[in-house]
């Protein structure tokens, strides 16, 4: 599990002054690239050592609005550890730690040369599984 904090901007607010809800997944895509960089990893590595993530599914939960100018904790979770593919849980709270949104995505390792799946790398294994442990 790991949490990071964002502000909601104007931009990603509509007239009503509520987060758009086609934001939300780039706020998943926040706190998973900012877990994986803790963890020592991050995608430009990933990437410059011949991996891909494409995300394969994505699933959202809009329960309580957020609003301009709201902190957001969003958390990150993972529930197993990955083989081919990897699926992320994600959960948005505001600053009263009222839950507004979940949701979950399932990216797939693969290999930027021939575009086939593949495991994921043991370096990510190694460091995922302090987590689970």
């Amino acid at each position: 599990m790991y949490d990071t904090q964002l502000r909601v901007r104007y931009g990603e607010t509509d007239q009503m002054g509520y987060v758009y809800y086609g934001n939300y997944p780039l706020y998943y895509e926040v706190a998973r690239t900012e877990w994986l960089r803790t963890l020592g990893l991050s995608y430009r590595q990933m990437e410059e050592e011949g991996i891909l993530l494409p995300v394969r599914s994505l699933n959202v939960c809009y329960i309580s609005a957020a609003h301009y100018d709201d902190l957001l904790t969003v958390r990150v979770m993972l529930k197993k550890l990955p083989g081919v593919r990897i699926h992320f849980f994600y959960e948005i709270y505001n600053e009263q730690q009222t839950l507004l949104n979940t949701g979950e995505t399932e990216l797939i390792f693969v290999d930027a040369k021939t575009r086939k799946p593949r495991k994921a790398p043991e370096i990510l294994l190694n460091e995922l599984q302090k987590y689970l442990d």
